[in-house]
């Protein structure tokens, strides 16, 4: 009587089969979130510039109230301070950047808003990307900062909830689907002699 093959390489060849389509039907579009991906404080003539790039994914909740009207308002929040051992930390500087970004059905457009600016894009995507990405904003004169002195650089983007309509911002109190901020990055750097004129 011939002998019968093991089972077990059968047997694992269906569990890995099984496994790979599991992860391929679970594996859906980003979950919601920011990401910091680069910040940079550069020290130029005129003080320091911050420069970003931030990865901003809308959960579906969020995707749909904006194609539907409701316009949404991050804010980018950017902080210096001087830490001391005898006392709180010194703020020396805080700066904040906000962006709304909005759907126009007639232009079937997204556009991102900061002050007086504005710029249409043909996907959402697009639209995040520039929210995310930030060049050379000036944050701080170089003479506010003492040369050679010990400074923490803080930033985080938020969406802000207040800034909604009412019913949304009872929906954001109870609903994480509403929720969407990094947590604060954080990094020291010793200040640089401002350059000469």
């Amino acid at each position: 009587m011939p002998e019968r093959p093991p089972l077990w390489p059968g047997v694992w060849r269906c569990v890995l089969a099984c496994l790979l389509t599991v992860c391929l039907l679970t594996s859906g579009p980003a979950t919601a979130g920011v990401e910091m991906r680069d910040v940079r404080l550069d020290h130029g003539d005129e003080g320091y510039q911050l420069s970003t790039d931030i990865g901003v994914t809308l959960s579906p909740r969020l995707a749909e109230a904006v194609t539907r009207g409701v316009a949404l308002y991050f804010v980018l929040e950017f902080e210096i301070s001087r830490p001391r051992w005898y006392w709180l930390d010194e703020d020396v500087v805080e700066r904040a950047l906000t962006y709304r970004l909005s759907y126009h059905a007639l232009t079937q457009q997204y556009r991102v808003s900061t002050g007086a600016l504005h710029q249409g894009f043909d996907t959402l995507d697009e639209a995040l990307k520039l929210i995310g990405r930030l060049r050379s904003w000036p944050v701080i004169d170089s003479g506010r900062l003492k040369t050679g002195g010990s400074y923490v650089a803080a930033l985080r983007l938020r969406l802000d909830v207040t800034q909604l309509p009412k019913p949304f911002q009872l929906s954001a109190m109870s609903n994480r689907d509403w929720t969407l901020e990094s947590e604060w990055q954080r990094w020291g750097f010793t200040a640089q002699q401002a350059a000469r004129r």
